[in-house]
């Protein structure tokens, strides 16, 4: 019976299903884990890969616009100034992205995506549960410097999982409300509730403050009427005018914008706020050298070294290998062409998900999310917002793929 199974295509098709469901499940939780999971992921996919469909599939502009960025970072070692173990550890940041046709490929073919994303939803429910204990009992983090309400990683990963979570369940909640299901909407609204009060209360980054209303704005335009969107706005605003009067937490976040900005204006101290303006200001110089292919891969660092100036504390000293903005970190390397690539994989992504359904709705969320914080951080390099990105237009195009050869009457998209 074991060998039978072992060669038995569909045996480790649904194995695959199930390290991609612990793959999602282990990712807010730990950098680790997702990657041993995802690893075996791409092994148990060996034995029943048909490469010759695979391969066809590669041709899409979808996944050949990845592939293209990636094979850009490889090519960019070869002009880059920087010691050749920096240039290949940049390199690293766009590997992840040769996964996505591997998931769209098979999730056109599974029927278990939803599974991988539930799966999410509830890992990153319970990561809020311990996030509130550790608000009141801080001794139970696992973290070695203590931030407030963080169990494991940092406020700015767990930020972004929990808007993603609280804004991707306003679909289905509609869509029970609108089948009158209203035990299941209610419970589906206490959840997205708690993760939006976890963020009001506990902790939230600042750029999860700037991307909720852009994100529930998207929603709302898609999926309701002008009449729904009046009622909701209204009391969406009278919950943030609440939540603002009751939380310091939430104040005290908002207020930094403006203390740490009229820092670095005033005395050029090193404050986050500051530091970006920095960064983003050097990071356009290094273009305006380099405009068509950039300075090479690996070579944002060694840049920040030559251009540093002032004291320590000083915002001008710092020196770093990302600009946090995702434009600037491609430009920088890569020049227009990095660009214009960078730029397409959105574009192609975001035209895939036209069109109805928890598929299309997930993976348009993904990328609208990546593309807003991608305007503070390079979240498409980092390790935790690159994989959220990957796992979820991989999964939700393959979702939205497989729907389209079931039904052709769908339309194509961005396929």
């Amino acid at each position: 019976m074991l060998l039978r199974r072992l060669r038995s295509p569909s045996a480790w098709s649904d194995t695959v299903d199930v390290f991609a469901i612990l793959t999602a499940a282990s990712l807010p939780w730990s950098t680790s884990l997702a990657a041993i999971f995802n690893a075996a992921l791409l092994v148990c996919m060996v034995p029943f890969l048909d490469v010759r469909s695979f391969v066809q599939s590669l041709k899409r502009p979808i996944c050949a616009a990845p592939i293209a960025l990636f094979l850009l970072a490889l090519v960019g070692t070869l002009w880059s100034d920087a010691p050749w173990g920096a240039r290949f550890y940049a390199v690293n940041p766009t590997v992840k992205l040769l996964v996505l046709p591997v998931l769209l490929y098979h999730f056109e073919r599974s029927s278990r995506g939803h599974l991988v994303f539930i799966a999410f939803l509830v890992s990153c429910a319970l990561l809020s549960v311990m996030s509130w204990l550790v608000a009141f009992y801080p001794g139970l983090s696992m973290k070695p410097d203590f931030e407030r309400g963080i169990f494991v990683k940092n406020y700015i990963d767990q930020s972004q999982e929990f808007t993603l979570c609280a804004v991707a369940l306003a679909y289905p909640i509609v869509l029970l409300l609108r089948e009158k299901r209203f035990w299941l909407a209610g419970l589906l609204t206490a959840v997205a509730l708690s993760f939006l009060a976890n963020m009001a209360f506990v902790v939230v980054s600042r750029t999860a403050l700037v991307t909720v209303p852009i994100m529930l704005a998207v929603f709302a335009l898609l999926h309701l009427k002008w009449r729904s969107i009046l009622i909701i706005a209204g009391a969406l605003v009278a919950i943030s005018l609440l939540a603002w009067q009751t939380s310091s937490q939430l104040r005290n976040t908002v207020e930094t914008f403006s203390s740490q900005y009229r820092l670095y204006k005033e005395q050029g101290i090193s404050t986050s706020v500051g530091l970006r303006l920095e960064f983003w200001r050097k990071s356009l110089g290094f273009f305006a050298e380099a405009p068509i292919k950039g300075h090479g891969t690996g070579s944002t660092r060694r840049l920040f070294e030559l251009a540093a100036t002032g004291d320590r504390d000083q915002a001008s000293s710092e020196i770093i290998g990302n600009p946090h903005n995702q434009t600037l970190n491609v430009a920088v390397q890569w020049g227009v062409i990095g660009v214009v690539i960078l730029y397409a994989i959105w574009m192609l992504h975001l035209l895939l998900f036209r069109g109805d359904g928890l598929g299309n709705w997930i993976g348009l969320l993904v990328v609208v999310q990546n593309i807003f914080t991608s305007l503070f951080n390079s979240h498409l390099f980092d390790f935790h917002e690159g994989w959220m990105y990957v796992l979820g237009v991989g999964i939700a195009g393959g979702m939205v793929l497989g729907a389209r050869r079931a039904d052709p009457a769908v339309g194509e998209g961005g396929s």
